[in-house]
């Protein structure tokens, strides 16, 4: 168990953005809605899964929507802990901890406000170890965990219990609650026990984002530059550098779509380069050559800063170094590429690890 400071929740909101591959949510806001909490409760406490008994009973705490409505919807705090509640009130019992659904923009840092106001522990654990799109793309699926009961709640104190026969019509009911309340609600669902947590979750994935988030800091701190120490902690690979010239962006079915589109500099000068999103980065290619795809993370990093550029913050003129990301083991499986690979979303290309792929340069 560790005391999560206010210093930590800084530097987590910055890795979780880096994890997020671009989704999630905006990451400032989650930071926010945690350093209000700390005012509010005092620091909280995180604990692993190793610390969490077998029988405990512990839910994913999240937002679901399109990240961009979060610009002009900005939450009130209290609807992840409305949606725990009812979850609560469904099941007859209270939790004993909260995790995140995904280790990602607001999505990483949300359970902390929650927790908080519960007075329980975080757990230092995901299921995704990434931000992906919809619901059921979490490794409690891959372990046949259950979504339901899940609970959405909005900002107006609506609240909807779901009950569905799988993982994904979870995904389909909760999406069309988010479009018919506005686009985004909040959501506490996956209750699952301690010991189902431990076979199931991704561990440390909070400390994870800590450390991601610090080495930045640090490296801008000391005026070293922060992006080869970055590539290094997470076995990343330069895909591209270049400035964005173009970005298509629409919000639809509860989705942020859309693609930017890069013109390469430096080394990359005369190249280009085109990443697709669906709230996250999805498929990088340059022509007709495939650099990196789900479910592989792809983050775009400031190129003087190497600060992550989230689908919500995507501008004409960002100058940006591209870089992809090994994902977590589970999703290299025959089942986890079948439910979050590049075909899952409509890509007709086969999976190469984003190490295997031939560079541009």
């Amino acid at each position: 168990m560790r005391r999560i400071t206010k210093q930590v929740i800084e530097d987590m909101s910055v890795g979780a953005a880096v994890l997020a591959s671009g989704g999630g949510g905006d990451p400032y806001i989650g930071k926010l809605m945690a350093l209000q909490a700390i005012d509010e409760y005092g620091e909280f406490d995180m604990i692993s899964l190793e610390e969490l008994d077998d029988d405990a009973l512990v839910c994913a705490s999240h937002m679901l929507g399109a990240p961009t409505v979060l610009v002009e919807k900005v939450p009130s705090g209290m609807e992840g802990v409305a949606a725990v509640n009812a979850l609560e009130e469904r099941l007859g019992r209270k939790f004993d901890a909260i995790m995140p659904l995904e280790a990602g923009g607001l999505n990483s840092l949300l359970p902390f406000q929650v927790a908080a106001a519960k007075g329980v522990p975080m757990v230092d654990a995901d299921g995704m170890g990434r931000a992906f799109p919809e619901l059921q793309h979490v490794t409690w699926t891959l372990f046949d965990i259950p979504a339901c009961p899940a609970v959405v709640c909005d900002e107006k104190g609506d609240v909807v219990t779901i009950e569905a026969c799988d993982n994904r019509w979870a995904e389909m009911l909760s999406r069309s609650t988010a479009i018919t309340t506005g686009g985004s609600v909040f959501m506490a669902d996956y209750a699952q026990t301690g010991a189902q947590a431990k076979e199931a979750s991704i561990p440390g994935t909070s400390t994870y984002c800590e450390v991601i988030g610090r080495t930045i800091r640090e490296a801008r701190e000391s005026n070293d530059n922060p992006l080869p120490i970055i590539l290094d902690l997470v076995n990343g690979v330069e895909l591209f550098r270049g400035k964005i010239d173009d970005v298509s962006r629409r919000t639809e079915g509860g989705f942020a779509r859309g693609f930017a589109h890069m013109q390469g500099f430096e080394d990359y000068d005369g190249m280009e380069l085109e990443i697709e999103f669906q709230n996250e980065y999805l498929i990088a290619r340059s022509g007709e050559k495939v650099l990196c795809t789900a479910p592989d993370l792809i983050a775009i990093l400031d190129s003087e800063t190497a600060m992550p550029i989230t689908t919500e913050n995507l501008k004409y003129g960002t100058r940006g170094v591209v870089v992809g990301i090994p994902t977590y083991k589970h999703w290299r499986t025959e089942r986890g590429l079948a439910i979050a690979g590049p075909g899952y979303f409509g890509y007709g290309q086969d999976y190469i690890p984003v190490e295997d792929r031939e560079r541009l340069l």
